[in-house]
């Protein structure tokens, strides 16, 4: 009953926007059992949001790069950005996560050429833009503006970890916060 009773606060916490380190504090719980049952939760989320989206039928998408703003002043930080496709479907989005550069930014600095890679790569990306909207201010763009402001609580993520929190912020973008409780709780004891 006591670890039900647990697994719900932090369904709870999850589900308010908490940090661990806040539901820490909050519950009175060990901030290793925080993080990796808030790391459980994310998978969840990232595997139901995967499922559902199969059989959407998408009305817009766009891509977007995402570099946290301490690295946009840097050019050889472009290959740490993270590319990702947002779809619009059923008042909802979802988003696919396009590979990584970071694999050539080694490259990019040994062949001592970083000025020609950068502005290749810049013309690349302009003229190769995925996008099919049909307004400039729409969901997705409602969607970018929420997840540049709900990434800044985490204060640093690992690249590996990325697609997770990408799928968090998603998901709480989607639903409101009583479905989301009542999703990830379905979720949690399947």
């Amino acid at each position: 009953m006591e670890k039900i009773k647990k697994d719900l606060l932090l369904i709870d916490a999850f589900c308010e926007d908490l940090t661990a380190n806040e539901t820490t504090k909050k519950t009175k719980l060990n901030y290793i059992t925080v993080t990796n049952r808030f790391k459980l939760f994310r998978v969840l989320i990232a595997n139901f949001l995967e499922d559902i989206y199969r059989d959407k039928n998408v009305i817009e998408y766009d891509e977007y790069t995402y570099l946290p703003q301490s690295k946009k002043r840097v050019k050889e930080n472009i290959f740490d950005a993270h590319n990702f496709i947002t779809f619009h479907f059923e008042n909802q989005v979802f988003n696919l996560l396009m590979p990584s550069l970071h694999v050539y930014k080694k490259q990019f600095l040994d062949d001592a050429a970083e000025e020609a890679y950068f502005k290749e790569f810049s013309k690349y990306m302009m003229l190769n833009k995925i996008s099919k909207t049909q307004k400039r201010e729409n969901i997705i763009t409602k969607f970018w503006l929420y997840f540049e402001d709900s990434i800044l609580k985490y204060k640093g993520i690992e690249n590996k970890n990325f697609f997770l929190y990408l799928k968090e912020i998603e998901f709480k973008f989607n639903y409101k916060k009583t479905k989301q409780k009542e999703i990830l709780k379905a979720l949690y004891y399947a």
